[in-house]
């Protein structure tokens, strides 16, 4: 598959998850709202945002910052993560605009796909399932392939070069869809193209320099390739 302004032809392409496919990290901001709420946490209601994409050093820091002990920790952890889950059960989740289009594309044009996330095999399955995708992936890479496999998570490549390994593909012939920095990151510190559509915060200057492109949607992405 050939798209303008890329040189190599793309023959698979690797999607991030959250807040890229799906409406999930809208979801998460007003989960984590509401878990503080209740367990009497004076958190910013946009401290959330600070958060998306983070990385490890940067939400250790977080639990540090706001939390007195680990079983506080667990407890917002497991309190955001129901509130989500039920949330998506209910019909919250979302495929997020032109997402069905560029799965449809890619299918027609026989180009397999894959996930990289952070997020739990639990949490991906019941994602896809939900929104009727699960059939256009080829498999997913996530939290538990990070541990298993003693890799660093992203903004690491790690994740990444797993991904192009178990595609079976060269790297220049692979493309990546982030919404987030470190996400980004990622991808490219991995050597694979990536195309930005940012989510919650929008593209740093640092990310304007070395995504593929920054688009505002995949709507956005379909019209211009």
């Amino acid at each position: 598959m050939k798209i303008k302004g890329i040189n190599s032809e793309i023959k698979g392409v690797l999607f991030d998850m959250d807040g890229l496919l799906v409406n999930s990290e809208e979801l998460y901001w007003q989960a984590n709202i509401q878990a503080a709420r209740k367990a009497g946490l004076k958190m910013p209601a946009d401290l959330y945002l600070q958060l998306v994409g983070a990385s490890a050093t940067s939400m250790a820091d977080f639990y540090k910052n706001y939390f007195q002990n680990d079983q506080q920790k667990r407890q917002f952890i497991q309190q955001t993560d129901d509130l989500v889950w039920q949330w998506t059960d209910e019909g919250k989740l979302k495929l997020k605009p032109g997402v069905q289009a560029i799965l449809d594309y890619l299918q027609k044009c026989k180009i397999p796909m894959a996930i990289v996330t952070s997020n739990t095999e639990q949490v991906v399955e019941h994602n896809l399932w939900v929104t009727g995708t699960r059939n256009y992936f080829y498999f997913h890479l996530n939290a538990a392939d990070v541990k298993n496999n003693q890799v660093n998570p992203k903004p690491a490549p790690d994740i990444y070069l797993l991904a192009a390994e178990k595609m079976a593909l060269p790297k220049k012939n692979l493309l990546a869809f982030e919404d987030s920095s470190s996400g980004l990151q990622a991808a490219v510190n991995a050597g694979i193209k990536c195309v930005m559509i940012p989510d919650l915060v929008p593209a740093t200057k640092e990310d304007q320099k070395i995504a593929t492109f920054i688009r505002s949607s995949f709507k956005d992405f379909l019209a211009k390739i």
